[in-house]
């Protein structure tokens, strides 16, 4: 008689809490998620519940790829990517999830307070919230060895500032760094997210020009990667990114350049 698998044995108490059901990899990544968000700074704040304030995805190479912002709550807005995954960036296979090993939060909490005593208007914290998003973009941007990520829309271009306070955080266990971040897999699962990507973009036709750069930015990744496995397997050392020039390939990921508008129908609500 075949042996079920844990997953698939009945269950003789009734049905299981919903948060019993996720492979152990996905509970450990909800877990810890769950745990960095909660932590809390110097002064007793738990850094995801910042109502405003920008965060940053790192792949499993620490390589940074994919900066936003947010008005609603960090947590919240994190967790509707890595949890939830009902965010754009994901829908449309900008993100892979599988691929965030880390996370970086800055909380910009002076911004509720400053609303409410009227010392900001909703303008200028706008216009604050942009300047942070756009300086972290450019950090993640120079720190990058391809110096570029994986955001279809560029921030909008500020002036940039200093950066408060961040909080970083890794979210796999060692079990899951060696396992889930194997190079052979991330190859396979590079190369699935290109070809599902190039499928919206394809269903779609009319999409936005980020879309498509984005897609030559994972292909980039996927090429030196396979680059970096090659080398390896023949001994050899590992090839210089630089080589790689992603300015001749995309373009300037610095500023958005006018797009001509899409028709109405295509438009979001």
């Amino acid at each position: 008689m075949a042996s079920r698998g844990s997953g698939t044995r009945p269950n003789k108490t009734g049905a299981p809490s919903k948060s019993d059901l996720p492979a152990p990899d996905v509970r450990d990544f909800r877990t810890r998620l769950k745990e960095a968000l909660r932590r809390t700074d110097t002064q007793g704040r738990m850094w995801g519940e910042s109502k405003w304030g920008v965060y940053a995805f790192y792949d499993y190479d620490g390589e940074p790829i994919y900066v936003g912002q947010t008005n609603e709550k960090l947590s919240s807005r994190v967790r509707r990517h890595l949890t939830n995954q009902r965010t754009d960036a994901v829908a449309m296979r900008v993100l892979d999830v599988l691929e965030v090993a880390e996370i970086e939060l800055w909380p910009l909490w002076e911004i509720p307070n400053k609303l409410k005593n009227g010392d900001l208007s909703k303008e200028e914290a706008g216009k604050l919230l942009d300047a942070t998003e756009y300086s972290a973009y450019i950090k993640a941007i120079n720190s990058s060895k391809f110096k570029a990520i994986l955001n279809e829309k560029i921030p909008p271009k500020s002036n940039l500032i200093s950066l408060p306070e961040s909080l970083r955080v890794e979210l796999v266990d060692n079990d899951t760094r060696v396992n889930q971040g194997h190079a052979d897999i991330r190859i396979s699962r590079r190369a699935e997210t290109i070809s599902r990507l190039a499928d919206v973009i394809r269903e779609r036709g009319e999409v936005s020009d980020g879309l498509r750069r984005v897609l030559v930015i994972q292909a980039i990744r996927l090429t030196y990667i396979s680059a970096e496995r090659l080398a390896y397997a023949e001994g050899r050392p590992q090839p210089d990114a630089s080589t790689i020039n992603s300015d001749e390939l995309v373009g300037s990921v610095l500023a958005e350049h006018p797009e001509p508008p899409m028709e109405d129908e295509d438009l979001e609500d």
